[in-house]
């Protein structure tokens, strides 16, 4: 888990100025709730007062109030009031939470995680279709017991969809295809393949009925920092799905996935739920997969598994890996999870890098090798 990239949070319809919405994210506790102005905003959830849960507290305008002593902390993380002190006290430096700068977009509430300032952070990826007349889009949100890793690298394969989506009539890679490397192309933040399809296809699914136009059979996935997956399925020249999985680590087991699948065909009211069953039936068949994988987590190495020409995406994204490593930028789960209970731990935010004296601790990372690094 990295530190210094944006992460889904929630639904944007899930997040209100009625109640604060608590969750999990790199093993740690956040919350998010909106302004009076609806603006949305993602605290640390851990009072810096004597360790209350933000989240069980309330939203009183443009704050929110530990439940614990009703000190408020405003959208920005500082304590605004503290009831034991009077409204005309002098608040103590210290008095802050760890604020993160947030993003909504797609339906979704993004935070970024981490400390870096605005012109150093990597991008959310940028859905130039969605809200779009020409496109429609769908959101999905499910949870994986297994680590994203495994879930992003599962979305970059190109070879499991013959055998674990038969039925959804995925295309194939042809053996000549599947015996030759991909075409792998590095773009920033990370790297991409496109292909057509040479493997054979059975026309008896779920859409072939409705497909429109001489059949084009192309598909590519790519990611963009450790979290973001895109798939593209062109189908026909005009009947094409992209589909963008954002994805949030709860821990080192469990995953939140929030999934925009678009579409440019079949995008009348009465398609609808039709098209989110075939989504759901590809969603069950992957996580049958996913969480039965053994280890849980990416090998430290390649040596520990056996990669054929067909993984060269996955070589590609654990080459990516290790850059971020390189960065000092993974957290060290194994040092958190002693000081967990021990210690109030949060993700650092770029607050940090103006001001001092911040009561918790921040998560302890991996030791970078190199600075390096350009993602470009």
């Amino acid at each position: 888990m990295y530190i210094n990239f944006w992460y889904p949070v929630a639904l944007a319809s899930e997040v209100t100025a009625e109640k604060p919405l608590r969750v999990k994210m790199l093993c740690l506790p956040f919350v998010a709730f909106r302004d009076s102005n609806g603006q949305a905003h993602v605290l640390s959830d851990t009072c810096a007062h004597r360790g209350g849960a933000l989240g069980l507290g309330k939203i009183k305008g443009n704050s929110i109030a530990c439940p614990y002593h009703g000190w408020e902390f405003g959208g920005d993380g500082r304590c605004m009031r503290i009831p034991s002190l009077g409204d005309d006290a002098k608040l103590p430096a210290r008095a802050k939470v760890d604020a993160y700068p947030v993003q909504e977009k797609y339906g979704l509430i993004f935070a970024f995680l981490g400390d870096l300032p605005e012109t150093e952070r990597p991008p959310l990826y940028d859905i130039e279709e969605y809200g779009t007349p020409q496109w429609r889009a769908q959101h999905f949100v499910f949870d994986v017991k297994a680590y994203y890793e495994r879930s992003i690298e599962n979305g970059l394969d190109p070879i499991h969809n013959e055998f674990v989506h038969q039925a959804q009539g995925q295309p194939s890679l042809s053996p000549e295809q599947q015996r030759t490397p991909l075409p792998i192309e590095q773009i920033p933040w990370g790297s991409k393949h496109y292909i057509k399809f040479g493997g054979s296809k059975s026309e008896d699914t779920a859409l072939s009925g409705v497909r429109q136009g001489p059949r084009l059979g192309a598909a590519g996935s790519w990611h963009q920092g450790p979290n973001q997956l895109v798939t593209y399925i062109d189908l026909t020249a005009t009947n094409s799905f992209h589909q963008y999985m954002f994805e949030t680590p709860i821990d080192e087991s469990n995953t939140r996935v929030f999934l925009v699948s678009l579409r440019n065909w079949l995008i009348e009211d009465q398609h609808e739920k039709r098209m989110e069953e075939v989504t759901r039936r590809v969603i069950a068949e992957d996580l049958l997969i996913v969480e039965n994988l053994n280890p849980v987590r990416t090998p430290d190495s390649n040596t520990k598994e056996v990669l054929v020409p067909g993984d060269t995406a996955i070589a590609h994204y654990r080459d990516w890996l290790r850059k971020w490593d390189a960065l000092g930028w993974r957290i060290d789960v194994k040092t958190l999870n002693e000081r967990l209970g021990d210690y109030a731990i949060t993700i650092p935010c770029p607050g940090r890098r103006t001001s001092d004296n911040w009561v918790q601790e921040t998560v302890p990372l991996l030791q970078s090798s190199t600075s390096n690094f350009n993602p470009a």
